[in-house]
């Protein structure tokens, strides 16, 4: 006897549509902690942070933009702070615990 051949179709390829996202925003770092009577948020960096940067703060819907005038580390103030430094910054609007900062 003959061997069978079955034809089997070609499968289509199906085209995915990409997500469309906005730009990508760098995190430099999350609220760990917050001093309300000081105004100052304590924060573990992911990124380098220096005196003069504007940082946006976001949790959830809420977001402000902040120019960083002080920068402690250990009570000692600094101008600039390495990724991985726990810092205090003090900030002008009340932030929560969580709360992301990030490049604007």
């Amino acid at each position: 006897m003959p061997a069978r051949t079955t034809l089997r179709p070609k499968k289509k390829t199906v085209v995915k549509k990409a997500k469309k996202r906005g730009p990508a925003l760098k995190i430099l770092g999350r609220v760990v902690h917050y001093y309300d009577r000081l105004g100052v948020a304590i924060v573990e960096l992911a990124a380098p942070m220096k005196v003069g940067d504007t940082v946006k703060m976001k949790r959830g819907e809420s977001e402000s933009l902040q120019e960083i005038h002080s920068l402690q580390i250990d009570h000692t103030p600094v101008t600039s702070a390495k990724k991985k430094a726990v810092v205090g910054l003090k900030v002008d609007q009340e932030v929560a615990e969580g709360t992301l900062v990030m490049k604007p």
